[in-house]
């Protein structure tokens, strides 16, 4: 199915794993911003999808795309609920550094 449009499987997982690994290292190289750890875990989450989805089409099987959509409104909860306890935060504190982050801890 997806030779039709000149594409194989190897093009969608070489992508993923691009995807993959710039999420990794947006987590490990940048960790004094939290936004752009949110942003990275997305990209992670993404590059997992594109997987699902390509073997999904590659095998004929719907489950893999049904378990995509499940992960996209995980993601956008995660997202939302993220973005919202962030700007509480910042309210408080004044400032959504990963350092003052950590002072939360008990």
């Amino acid at each position: 199915m997806l030779a039709a449009a000149g594409l194989g499987l190897g093009h969608y997982l070489t992508v993923a794993a691009i995807l993959f690994t710039l999420g990794v290292f947006g987590i490990f190289l940048n960790r004094k911003n939290i936004i752009i750890i949110l942003m990275s875990v997305e990209l992670i989450l993404l590059s997992v999808n594109l997987n699902l989805v390509a073997f999904s089409a590659e095998l004929g099987d719907l489950a893999g795309q049904v378990f995509a959509l499940i992960i996209l409104t995980v993601a956008a909860a995660e997202a939302a609920i993220g973005l919202a306890i962030l700007v509480i935060f910042y309210r408080n504190r004044g400032s959504i550094a990963v350092e003052d982050v950590n002072q939360l801890k008990g």
